[in-house]
């Protein structure tokens, strides 16, 4: 009872152990894929922006999956990620859709808008 009490707040145990165990994974690659696979965290964790933790814990699971498979084949890491690493990672993450922090933003942006040309519209004689 206590642990969804304090879930409540802190959002899902489970969900952070998935996430833990997917970041060791991503630690325990050889050099070149772990160094990547923390470049594209972070990056993830920034352009991304994703509202849902499951969200983010399957990318890394994924992401994780697919460093293994290429460490275990020496795939070169440009392979991976191609000659934009950028547009890579940010594929990547469009592949999960969901809601996103700059979602919201968008929104109210467009709110505000809408707000300021509906008080223009009523002042005009």
């Amino acid at each position: 009872m206590a642990a969804k009490w304090i879930e409540t707040f802190t959002g899902s145990l489970e969900q952070k152990k998935q996430y833990k165990l997917s970041s060791a994974r991503l630690k325990a690659l050889p050099r070149p894929y772990a160094e990547t696979a923390a470049a594209l965290q972070r990056y993830f964790l920034y352009q991304g922006g994703v509202t849902d933790g499951q969200i983010l814990v399957d990318m890394l699971s994924d992401l994780a999956d697919l460093l293994e498979a290429a460490a275990a084949e020496q795939t070169p890491i440009r392979d991976i990620v191609s000659d934009d690493p950028v547009e890579f990672a940010e594929d990547f993450t469009k592949a999960y859709g969901g809601e996103r922090w700059i979602d919201k933003e968008r929104n109210r942006l467009i709110e505000s808008i809408n707000r300021a040309e509906s008080e223009s519209e009523r002042q005009e004689p």
